[in-house]
């Protein structure tokens, strides 16, 4: 695992980019392939999107029009969806293609990952939240990194009813904390981070309204300059298509 493997933050803002020779390796089932060494925690059916957050909200930008696989393990967070293309949001110029396994005549797939070096914090919001599958409240994860000189930072957003989302938060900050005290290599920590994270390890589940920080955290890098200080452009007619 290279101390420098960066989720470079790119358009339209995913954690991947196609050339990424450590991007997700899926099995003919389009389930996540574990590393050498690697150890699956959990799966779980959720609702992806990438958002930019800021002190005044979140932008999102591009969404998975199905429910995504994902898949948490003791080095990452890695969604897989075989829906086709990301949906960017209106108002976007940029477009992107769904990235799939050479050689596989299948349907396309989307699939993006977050190594435990970058996440900065965890907020679980539950107020006017639809549940996807509309049986229960719903509830949405965001995952946020902090992005280099820039205040608006990277997200991803996973949705679904309250007590999956509950429990991938707490799975989430728990898994981070472990990984980030076991693998003082990869992240620098101060003793007083450390007392923080072992805390976070082994703390009560998230409930309700919460917000976590995990200390630690590397810097995510925008692919290109121009993202660091992005403005929000002018609506365009209709959503843009992958």
């Amino acid at each position: 695992m290279r101390e420098d493997m960066s989720p470079f933050f790119i358009a339209p803002h995913r954690f991947d980019a196609p050339e990424d020779e450590f991007r997700p390796v899926l099995d003919r089932r389009y389930e996540l392939v574990p590393e050498p060494g690697e150890r699956l925690l959990d799966r779980v059916p959720a609702s992806v999107a990438g958002c930019l957050l800021s002190p005044t909200g979140a932008r999102q930008h591009w969404v998975l029009p199905a429910p995504a696989t994902v898949t948490v393990t003791d080095r990452r967070l890695a969604y897989v969806s075989v829906a086709g293309e990301l949906s960017l949001v209106a108002g976007r110029g940029d477009r992107t293609h769904a990235r799939h396994r050479p050689g596989v005549r299948l349907p396309r797939l989307v699939s993006g990952q977050i190594r435990w070096q970058w996440p900065s914090r965890l907020e679980l919001r539950t107020a006017d939240v639809a549940s996807p599958q509309g049986v229960e409240p719903g509830a949405e994860l965001l995952v946020v990194c902090d992005a280099l000189r820039t205040i608006q930072q990277p997200t991803l957003a996973l949705g679904g009813p309250v007590g999956p989302m509950s429990e991938l938060a707490r799975l989430v900050r728990q898994t981070v904390a472990s990984f980030r005290v076991i693998h003082p290599e990869l992240v620098e920590l101060a003793p007083p981070e450390r007392d923080v994270l072992i805390r976070r390890a082994t703390a009560a589940p998230l409930t309700g309204e919460a917000r976590v920080t995990l200390p630690g955290s590397l810097p995510v890098e925008f692919l290109s300059r121009d993202d660091y200080y992005r403005t929000t452009e002018p609506p365009t007619r209709g959503a843009v298509g992958g």
